[in-house]
């Protein structure tokens, strides 16, 4: 089992969407055209450091001030792609979503009450001028969704081990696919899934990215991150996680009508995250 650091690091990964110039108004467009020229932008890591640094005052600051006018950019086969970061729209929807991660008594630990109230009515007056405002990125912590893993395949799985004993350069572990691909990705499994069982979370959660996915650019692609969970996981376990190929095996199962095997595929999803939630709650 990997070695986990007594500091607070967010093991979490992401599943981002990149969109073509094309895709933005002006003068958004004309400003991400420049940003992309800067060779001083900023990596993945340095949002997290940001990020991270909100949280070191007290108290803390939950969402930042303003919004950043940072992205990720993305040359896909001579289309430049940008992935705004939008950290105070996430900021806002994290926090939302974070009582029912944590129980009240901690949760008051660590954003007191009066703080999570000023964010959520600055985030309420802020929505009723953007209602169409949605995130490039999504977060997951602890595990990968299952659903992220359908938009995907495993020949776009791109894993670097990384270098250096001492971890100098950490490993990377993602998968990217063109918007179309994965959109197809979605209706296809949904079928597949309607046809097999009546409701569930996976079709659930496979509803809901399907209709964030339709937000963006048709050019656009899709990128998902195992982010901060390559520091929860060995370099062997990494070197092995073919997850996308038994999600794409799973759905393939059950569209010929084989339980036996679908079962087999998803069981062995279940018990490799399973193993990796599990670390959440070790010393």
């Amino acid at each position: 089992m990997p070695k986990v650091s007594s500091v607070i690091v967010p093991y979490a990964a992401y599943l981002r969407v990149y969109e073509p110039l094309a895709a933005f108004p002006e003068p958004e467009r004309s400003h991400w055209e420049r940003y992309a020229r800067r060779a001083d932008r900023p990596s993945y890591q340095e949002e997290l450091r940001r990020a991270l640094a909100d949280l070191v005052p007290t108290p803390p600051v939950p969402v930042p001030v303003h919004e950043s006018g940072d992205a990720f950019v993305l040359d896909a086969e001579g289309v430049l792609c940008v992935c705004p970061w939008r950290t105070r729209l996430r900021g806002w929807q994290a926090l939302a979503e974070l009582a029912e991660e944590l129980p009240p008594p901690v949760l008051d630990a660590v954003l007191p009450p009066v703080l999570r109230r000023q964010a959520a009515q600055d985030y309420e007056r802020w929505l009723a001028g953007h209602p169409d405002a949605r995130p490039w990125i999504r977060t997951a912590t602890w595990q990968v969704p299952i659903n992220w893993f359908v938009l995907v395949s495993d020949e776009e799985r791109e894993y670097d081990q990384g270098s250096g004993p001492a971890g100098d350069t950490a490993p990377v572990l993602r998968y990217r696919t063109p918007m179309v691909q994965a959109r197809r990705r979605v209706a296809r499994a949904l079928r597949a899934l309607k046809e097999a069982v009546d409701e569930g979370p996976l079709i659930d959660g496979l509803v809901d990215v399907g209709r964030w996915l339709e937000e963006f650019h048709p050019r656009s692609y899709v990128e998902l991150d195992y982010g901060g969970l390559v520091h929860a996981l060995s370099a062997g376990t990494l070197r092995d996680d073919h997850s996308a190929a038994d999600v794409a095996e799973g759905i393939a199962a059950l569209r010929r009508g084989d339980g036996a095997a679908a079962g087999a595929a998803y069981g062995r999803l279940v018990e490799r995250w399973r193993a990796v939630r599990d670390l959440r709650s070790a010393n």
